[in-house]
């Protein structure tokens, strides 16, 4: 008996790569990462990052694809349901709520960092974001940090709403509003086709941007060392001791997890609506190399190497020490201006891959949500996301308002985007590996497949991922837990941001207690005790 009124599916195998890449593919990549780098060694960064990819990333992709591929055959496409089937009870179907939580918390303040870089991207065009290259660095940097902070309002709750300040609002509708058509538009001709024309300009304006980065030569003749090929050297060549840090191993895992949209939610529901004898082994992989090229190719050779040239060591560190978005909303048009003539261009074509990239993720984090709404309550793909409106307009909504130092949604970030994130990829390696049992899931895993994953990953996903997994939460937890609950208990805006994370959570428990009782009225095997029909 299906759950929703019309069953949907994927167009082509190469449309649901490109999703499944589009979704990872977005802000992460181009400031994040760089952002990580940066702060934890440069060269010796990527040491624990590749590591973390081959014994996290990729493993734990492969059990999303196949874990969702399989559940779709049950009937279900949201990652609590599919968790309760490869778990085999409740206790697996309730910690599977993180994979919708996850997604829908992090759009509320994603679509508004969308908005940030739709309104770069127009300021570029317009001439309204304009920096005088003939001024000294610091008072370019002033320019660009003032601009930023009018921009998002950094300086006081409610600012952007204000009459003086500039029209982020404006931009946040626009970018709110064109998730939503291409979610009402479904999965083949929304998600799909946006990701499918979106993904090669991405990688046109990536490719545009990087070839002027890697054409600056010494463009500063006072600063010899300042140089691409230091710039490159930067990213490339480890300081060893940094290795000793375990920040750095930390730091590295989290990325990992954050670009690929391991223990997100959204593989697994991608998956679910593939056909039976749909590629998930070379699908995942080409997945998976696709955001690298994207992450390591083009966001850490433009920004990093861009920022060494024109900032130095100590200025990129020193753009790092603000955050992330400090490199890629402060920093980087600093740099733009220093370009001369062709600056502003760049300048757009940057803003405008990066406002694709975050819009091809943020669909990806409301698409979850609604496939939730629709299997648990019933509804049809239009009901179920008219409510998921209205719980991310109350939540894009506080994001929006309480801006003041960044302060409620980097709580947010903190708990939902990082550290749950932590927690929901341990549960679904234990779910494939161990309760579903390895042998099973290996083979699920190969049927229909192109290409034998090798033997190796049998190992890594049964014992390595896991206990890496054990390792890396104890020590988050050690070196990083402390200080964000000393934030919250000291700080009202992170509490708020708390209060809000439970009460959606609530919700999604109640949802979850309605879908129950349909599914076990339908006949459904909610606790994966039959297996699939042959």
């Amino acid at each position: 008996m299906p759950l929703t009124a019309s069953k949907e599916e994927w167009g082509t195998r190469l449309g649901v790569i490109l999703a499944v890449s589009g979704s990872a593919v977005g802000l992460g990549n181009f400031l994040r990462f760089p952002g990580q780098a940066a702060a934890n060694g440069g060269g010796a960064f990527m040491i624990p990052y590749f590591i973390a990819l081959l014994l996290l990333g990729i493993p734990i992709c492969w059990a999303e694809w196949t874990m969702g591929r399989y559940g779709g055959q049950k009937g279900f496409h949201s990652a609590p349901a599919i968790l309760g089937v490869i778990g085999k009870g409740a206790p697996a179907r309730y910690l599977g709520l993180t994979g919708v939580m996850i997604p829908l918390a992090v759009s509320f303040y994603y679509t508004f960092i969308g908005a940030w870089c739709l309104g770069y991207f127009w300021s570029y065009l317009t001439g309204s974001l304009s920096i005088d290259s003939a001024l000294a660095v610091p008072e370019q940097a002033a320019i660009a940090t003032q601009f930023y902070n009018d921009f998002t309002g950094t300086a006081e709750n409610g600012l952007i709403f204000g009459a003086t300040g500039v029209p982020t609002v404006v931009f946040w509708a626009i970018t709110f509003f064109l998730n939503i058509v291409l979610i009402l538009r479904g999965l083949s001709k929304g998600i799909e086709k946006f990701a499918s024309i979106a993904m090669p300009i991405m990688a046109v304006c990536a490719l545009i941007v990087l070839i002027r980065v890697l054409t600056l030569g010494t463009p500063n003749p006072a600063a010899p060392d300042q140089n691409v090929v230091n710039g490159l050297g930067y990213m490339w060549n480890p300081d060893l001791a940094a290795l000793a840090n375990p920040q750095t191993w930390l730091a590295a895992a989290g990325q990992i997890f954050f670009s690929l949209s391991v223990g997100f939610g959204v593989i697994i529901n991608y998956a679910s609506y593939m056909r039976r004898k749909d590629d998930v082994a070379l699908s995942g992989i080409t997945a998976a190399a696709t955001n690298e090229l994207f992450e390591v190719g083009f966001g850490g050779l433009i920004t990093l190497t861009a920022s060494f040239v024109f900032l130095g060591l100590s200025g990129t560190i020193a753009a790092v020490a603000t955050g992330s978005f400090g490199l890629g909303f402060q920093t980087l048009p600093v740099v733009f201006a220093s370009m001369g003539a062709a600056g502003p261009l760049i300048g757009a074509i940057w803003f405008l891959m990066l406002f694709l990239a975050a819009i091809t993720s943020s669909i990806s984090m409301y698409q979850p949500s609604v496939a939730f709404l629709q299997e648990t309550l019933g509804v049809d793909r239009r009901r179920g996301t008219m409510m998921m409106i209205m719980v991310c307009m109350v939540g894009s909504f506080m994001v929006i308002y309480f801006t003041e130092g960044a302060v409620f949604w980097s709580t947010i970030d903190n708990w939902v985007g990082t550290f749950l994130i932590f927690i929901m990829a341990m549960v679904q390696i234990i779910c494939f590996s161990w309760v579903f049992g390895i042998d099973k899931g290996w083979a699920a895993a190969h049927e229909g497949s192109r290409i034998k994953i090798p033997i190796v990953f049998k190992f890594i996903m049964k014992y390595v991922a896991p206990l890496y997994l054990i390792v890396v939460l104890i020590a988050f937890c050690i070196n990083n837990l402390p200080s964000w609950i000393a934030q919250v208990a000291e700080q009202p805006m992170a509490q708020l941001a708390l209060g809000l994370i439970v009460a959606v959570f609530v919700f999604l428990v109640v949802c979850l207690r309605i879908g129950e009782r349909r599914w076990r009225a339908a006949g459904l095997d909610l606790d994966g005790r039959e297996p699939l029909a042959p």
